[in-house]
């Protein structure tokens, strides 16, 4: 049985953590992800604090991606973002996007839980998505009712000086349907979140540092409930303590050979 698992779960598994994080999935009534910036960086997306490689690296976050900085100077704020908008256009979905979107679809996993804004979970499919920090898909006017698709608000970046994207109805700038700093949460999204990590009886952290709340307590929730959580991030988090399965690994392979495990045809 052990060299059995071994094969299946390839080298990504010499601990067990996979095996035993297959057995508690496969144990379990409902399952649900919760990922951060780590699932989408072997697309080509950079995390925010790593070191040498993050976004906030030489930014400092406050000065552009905080609803302050939107209100005092939309042409510095959309600068920022106009080269965001630009850089994702092209990514697309990594082989750990494609292992969560088929373990969806095979009913495995019962909704997905991202604070990612970049689109890549939708582009892969699967299932219920809960975008917990808003999306890029999507701008508006904080004036005017309506969203505009972002295709539109590209065109509208292109056509302006300043390359500030607006309203055609009052002239104010678009704002991009993320949750800047300095903005809470859609209650919706949030209680949605809550009630899925209550309900789980297996909560996948993959990604994410588990640092940024109100996200970072899901997981107690699903823990005080007496769910197992496990964590597949590369850097340390401040909940490795409470986690039942720990992967440190690859996340490509490591959802990769847990998907397969599970019989899901990727």
């Amino acid at each position: 049985m052990e060299a059995a698992q071994a094969s299946a779960f390839g080298t990504a598994s010499t601990d067990g953590g996979l095996a035993r994080l297959a057995e508690l999935i496969g144990a379990a009534g409902s399952v649900v992800a919760l990922t951060g910036a780590g699932i989408s960086v072997p697309s080509g997306i950079p995390d925010f604090r790593s070191p040498g490689t993050g976004l906030w690296e030489n930014v400092n976050p406050m000065e552009v991606a905080h609803i302050d900085a939107f209100h005092a100077d939309p042409a510095r704020f959309w600068s920022f973002y106009g080269e965001r908008f630009a850089s994702l256009r092209e990514k697309r979905p990594n082989g750990a996007h494609a292992a969560l979107a088929a373990l969806q679809r095979d009913g495995v996993i019962d909704a997905v839980i991202t604070q990612n804004v970049d689109m890549l979970h939708r582009r892969a499919g699967g299932g219920e998505l809960v975008e917990v920090h808003g999306s890029i898909a999507t701008s508006r006017c904080l004036r005017c009712p309506g969203d505009i698709e972002l295709e539109e608000v590209r065109a509208r970046m292109a056509a302006e000086a300043d390359g500030v994207p607006r309203c055609e109805h009052c002239g104010a700038a678009l704002k991009p349907g993320v949750v800047l700093f300095g903005e809470l949460l859609d209650p919706r999204a949030l209680e949605r979140a809550r009630e899925l990590c209550e309900a789980a009886d297996v909560l996948l952290c993959i990604g994410s540092s588990l640092e940024v709340h109100p996200v970072a307590a899901l997981p107690g929730l699903t823990h005080a409930a007496g769910g197992s959580v496990a964590i597949l991030t590369q850097g340390p988090t401040p909940l490795d303590e409470i986690a039942a399965v720990r992967l440190h690994g690859d996340v490509v392979a490591e959802l990769q050979d847990l998907a397969s495990a599970l019989g899901a045809v990727l």
